[in-house]
Parts: C-alpha cells; structure tokens; sequence
C-alpha cells in the first residue's frame, strides 16, 4: 500500500511530461499538413524531367521569299 504514495506521483509527473511535450511538438509544427505530402506524390509535376539544353534542337521550316504567307495589302 505504501508503494501507492510513489507511484501516484511519478505517474501524474511523467503525464505532465507527456502534455508539455505535446504541447511543444503542436506549438512548432509538427502537425501541420500530415496529408499533403502523401498527396503531392499522386500529382504530375509540370515540369519537364529532361533539361532544355539537354534536349535535341527541332528543325525549323525555311521557306524562301516567294512561299511565305500571302499577305493582304489592303488594294
């Protein structure tokens, strides 16, 4: 019976413990957003995964002079 008058105290310490240690991990954060990442690694990213200079040159169409588009001069 007499183990009771330790025991009792070192319980509610260690949950005086426990509910500041909550209250600091909610105070800096660390709940914040727990769905987000598990979401963004479903999303495509637009960005293209090849660097632009990393990537063959397209051949542009020349056309001479006389083929271009037919302009409307306004007669």
């Amino acid at each position: 019976m007499s183990i009771l008058y330790l025991l009792i105290p070192l319980a509610v310490l260690l949950m005086v413990v426990a509910i500041a240690f909550f209250l600091w991990t909610v105070r800096t954060g660390q709940y914040d957003d727990l769905e987000g990442p598990a979401h963004r690694i479903l999303m495509d990213d637009d960005d293209p995964m090849i660097p632009a200079n990393a990537r063959p040159k397209k051949k542009t169409q020349q056309t001479s002079a006389g083929e271009g588009p037919a302009e409307d001069k306004g007669d």
